[in-house]
This record gives C-alpha cells, structure tokens and sequence, in this order.
C-alpha cells in the first residue's frame, strides 16, 4: 500500500468533511411524515443508462424529467450525476496499481454541474417548506454532496466542507423522519468508513478540526444495508466500498466480490471494468488483468475524448502490469 502523501491526505480530509454531514445528531421536532424513496420508470431508466455508461442519453432522460416535473429534485440529480462520470474518466490517472480520479483544475463545464446541484437542493428545500418528508431531505443532502464531491475532486477544502455541513443536516434528518431509509445509510457509511481510515496525523487534524469520529465496522455496515435495501444507492454504494476496500484496506478479493455484480450488470461500462482489471492486477491475476484491460479499451464509448483517456489510461496500465510480471520472470 502506497505511503499517505500529502495529497492523499487532503483528498482523506476533504472526502471526511464531506461527509462529517452525516456523524452528528440534529434535533428537528417538526412533525413531518416519512415516505421513503420512489423512483419512476423515467427515473429507473435514466439511472440504468448512466452506469451503462450512456451518458448523453442519460443526460436526455434527465432533461426531459426537468421539463416535465421542474420542481422536482431527482432530474437535476440524475443529470448531475451523469456529468459526474465523464468527469470522473476524464480526470482519472495511473497510479499505484489503480485508475482513480484524484484531482482535477476547474473547468468552464464546471458551472453548470454546481447549477444542478443548487436546483436540486433548492427544489427538495421548496417540497420541505411545504411538507417535510424523509425523501425531500435525502435529496436536498444528495444535492449539496454533488456540489461538495466537485469541489474536493478540484481541492477546494471551504466549498467541500461548506457544502458538506449542510448535507449534514440534511441525512440526518431524512434518517431521523425514516429511520429505515438505507439510500441515507450510503452517505452516513462512507463516512464512518474514511473517518476510521485515516491515519494518525490525519486524525490528529481531524480532532482540531472538530470533526465527529467514525466506526469502520459500522460504515461498512452502513453502505451493506444501502446495498441490500437502498432505492437510489445500492450500484453506487458497491462503486464506492469496492474502490476503498482498494484504496484503504488492500482487501482485493473482497472488492472484486463487491464489484463483480455492477461489472456484469454493466459490461458496457469501461470504467467498472478497469477498477475490476485494477484488482485482478493486485492478485497477481496478469493474464485476466490484461484481458480485461484491453477489453475496456475496446468498449465502444460515445465521447470521443473519454475515449481517447480511457486507451491512454490502458496503456499505462497495461505496460507496467507487463513489466511487473517481466521483473518477477
């Protein structure tokens, strides 16, 4: 495992701000009711596309949900959420074993995804005005942390935590309204999961900071009851707790079992098939490794240059898993 860098860090720090909106208790004695979450068809669809990897048409789908319920939060969501994993290839590098979106400079592109992000929490914020509800509050939390996930993809530390303590209040409350909502469970459990990863200087900033703690066991907990019982979550909550099972614990059979669901789901996806070819690399699987690399290269991918990333990124990785297996011969 890598040595935690001073940009790994801070990429920690921030990712724990973003959701230290989820550790600490908040009272809000407003009778209200709990609903759950309801996706439509419409919904369902759009969501399927984008981890088909069918950005524009996800993009589309979303859009046409803006325009027919325009004061609805899930559209925005949706759309941002779409815009989010071409960022994500386009962003991604090679680094120690593993394709990873680290950092990125702001781009004019940016504007837009932070618009998506303000409608949706500004209309979930105008349906609690009006009636308090457990999926109004998720979706406003859901909101502000695709505004704060940017923000620390781009390393500004004040936007990711200011976003980051109003989503707070936010999970907590869907949680409180609906304590059987496992879509919240995604955001409270990745927190727990990197408060307890990070390592002592880390967590030495983290106590000055005023930064609650967290339960690894208990994150891990958390993002398996999204997976089980989440409505919006559960393909994302697989995403996140197989890449830091990766990232973090060096746990690579486990995260290959995470992911492999999504990755045959979805095998269209070039991106899910480069972070299971990562883990096969890591086992010392080459040949499979390579296979899948090479694979996900071959994808057919709309955007031209995520397509041209996604071929320099196998290149990378592709030589060095080579070279690797070279040294050990």
């Amino acid at each position: 495992m890598p040595p935690i860098r001073s940009s790994r860090l801070m990429r920690l720090l921030r990712s724990s701000i973003l959701f230290a909106a989820v550790a600490a208790f908040a009272c809000c004695p407003v009778p209200a009711r709990a609903a759950g979450i309801s996706l439509s068809p419409q919904a369902s669809a759009a969501l399927d596309k984008i981890y088909s990897f069918d950005l524009e048409g996800a993009v589309q789908d979303a859009q046409r949900l803006q325009r027919d319920k325009p004061d609805h939060p899930l559209g925005y969501l949706l759309e941002g959420e779409a815009l989010w994993w071409k960022t994500w290839c386009l962003s991604a590098d090679y680094k120690w074993g593993m394709i990873d979106a680290r950092r990125r400079q702001k781009q004019p592109e940016d504007k837009h995804y932070f618009e998506l992000a303000a409608k949706a929490y500004e209309a979930a914020r105008a349906q609690i005005e009006r009636g308090d509800s457990a999926e109004m509050e998720f979706y406003a939390a859901m909101g502000d942390a695709l505004a704060a996930r940017l923000y620390g993809l781009r390393g500004e530390n004040r936007a990711t935590a200011k976003f980051g303590v109003r989503a707070r209040q936010s999970f907590l409350r869907a949680k409180e309204l609906d304590p059987t909502l496992a879509d919240a469970d995604f955001g409270i459990g990745l927190y727990n999961y990197y408060i307890d990863t990070l390592s002592a200087i880390a967590k030495m900033l983290r106590f000055f900071m005023g930064i609650p703690g967290g339960s690894k066991h208990d994150g891990l907990r958390q993002l398996e009851n999204a997976i089980e019982h989440g409505m919006l979550t559960p393909t994302i909550a697989r995403i996140y707790l197989s890449l830091n099972l990766h990232r973090y614990d060096e746990k690579y059979a486990r995260a290959i079992e995470v992911l492999e669901p999504v990755a045959a789901k979805y095998p269209g996806n070039p991106l899910f098939q480069l972070m299971l070819a990562d883990l096969h690399a890591k086992l010392g699987h080459k040949e499979q490794a390579l296979g899948i690399y090479r694979a996900a290269a071959a994808l057919p991918v709309a955007d031209a240059e995520c397509r041209a990333h996604i071929q320099e990124l196998v290149a990378s990785a592709t030589a060095t898993v080579s070279a690797a297996n070279s040294r050990k011969n």
